[in-house]
């Protein structure tokens, strides 16, 4: 069960960067979640190795890889003259995140 809910929270981390930047409606085909999880594991993360500790690490940074070799820095470019409001989300110390996911 853990497996399926890690692969689908890889999918959706790697979809959503593609549906905001090719702003379509389309849903996700099976074949796409397929082809962006082969993607992951070329980067170097592996769905289901048992690493729960540094999960949202690894994803992240193996999404980082796809997109830099797919030529994708990022959302969009930088505006020049413009500011970002309101406050960064909260971290949580490593203490809690040992506390709420070692099971």
């Amino acid at each position: 069960m853990k497996t399926l809910i890690q692969a689908l929270a890889v999918a959706v981390a790697v979809a959503a960067p593609v549906a905001s930047f090719a702003q379509s409606n389309a849903p996700v085909t099976r074949a796409q979640v397929r082809a962006e999880i082969a993607q992951l594991a070329q980067a170097g993360y592996h769905v289901g190795d048992g690493d729960n500790a540094h999960y949202p690490e690894t994803v992240q940074a193996a999404v980082a890889r796809v997109a830099a070799a797919n030529g994708n820095a990022g959302y969009g470019g930088v505006a020049s003259g413009s500011s970002a409001g309101g406050t960064a989300a909260p971290r949580v110390s490593a203490a809690d995140w040992n506390a709420m996911y070692s099971h």
